[in-house]
């Protein structure tokens, strides 16, 4: 299993963090109509991951992100992503699966924290797992973006907020806010990555994915957008939420599409993502029974 911790500092508070993702989420959505999302349960729960919070199963229909010959020679089980989600914000937890793909499951573990970055132990991790997990520092500013994935308007050392005149960000932003606490707005998002899988060679692929995808490219649209969401409330969060539902409603055919905001819906965004690296494994599985004439 591969455990690794990413820090990913942010210059805004934890509670702009929560508007922001969750403004994101329907920005995606209204952007990905036809993918199916199958709400399977949805309930509060107490003394569970975080303490108490909103527990959410989802099932992704991924068969439109997949060619529909391939569709045609695939199970029904391999079309399909399957997310629990536990939300206790600023604490969350999600896992991902796919009954078709051996042994496979991504999971994300979350903590919001009003700091840079510089906790050593959010998790509480065991001897073991310490010695396992990697510690991998996101920086917004200075992290790769591959050339063709880079926006002049998603660039944080270009981008200034019109609205709060925050931006554009220095190389050096970080030690900024370290050398001047309390001045500016700053949080961290610490997450904790579990990827299990038993295909070799996969390892390296969906460790860069969840570094360039939900990691670096996400949290800088979330920074480059903010003229789009700061100042909004949850109330308007969920009118936006209310009125990209009846659109998704409007054009579902087979499959009832329900779009839900709660805190955990962050979760939505990654899954689309998460798909790609699932119709990968799918292959990959296609290709191991007909090698073995099964």
């Amino acid at each position: 299993m591969l455990i690794k911790e990413y820090r990913i500092p942010m210059p805004m508070s934890v509670e702009e963090y929560r508007i922001a993702q969750l403004y994101m989420i329907q920005v995606s959505e209204s952007c990905g109509e036809g993918s199916g999302v199958e709400i399977l349960e949805n309930r509060p729960y107490e003394d569970g991951p975080g303490g108490s919070g909103q527990y959410t199963h989802k099932v992704y229909h991924i068969g439109k992100h997949i060619p529909s010959w391939f569709c045609a020679i695939l199970p029904q089980a391999a079309l399909r992503v399957e997310e629990e989600s536990w939300n206790a914000y600023p604490y969350t937890r999600t896992r991902y699966t796919c009954p078709f793909v051996e042994k496979f499951s991504i999971d994300i573990e979350t903590y919001y924290k009003p700091d840079t970055g510089n906790q050593g132990d959010v998790f509480s991790l065991s001897s073991a797992e310490k010695r396992q997990r990697t510690v991998d520092p996101i920086d917004i500013v200075k992290d790769y973006i591959a050339p063709h994935e880079y926006l002049v308007e998603e660039d944080p050392k270009l981008y200034q907020s019109i609205k709060t005149k925050r931006g554009p960000l220095s190389e050096d932003w970080i030690e900024e806010i370290n050398q001047s606490p309390g001045q500016n707005p700053v949080m961290c998002a610490y997450k904790l990555c579990k990827v299990e899988f038993r295909y070799w060679g996969m390892q390296s692929k969906i460790e860069r994915f969840i570094h360039d995808v939900v990691m670096v490219r996400a949290h800088r649209q979330a920074w480059c957008w903010q003229d789009e969401w700061y100042g909004l409330t949850i109330e308007d969060i969920r009118q936006l939420e209310y009125d990209n539902d009846l659109t998704l409603k409007q054009t579902s055919d087979s499959i009832h599409l329900k779009s839900q905001t709660n805190d955990n819906s962050y979760s939505l965004f990654v899954s689309v993502q998460v798909c790609y690296v699932v119709v990968a494994l799918v292959c990959l599985q296609v290709n191991r029974t007909v090698s073995r004439g099964t």
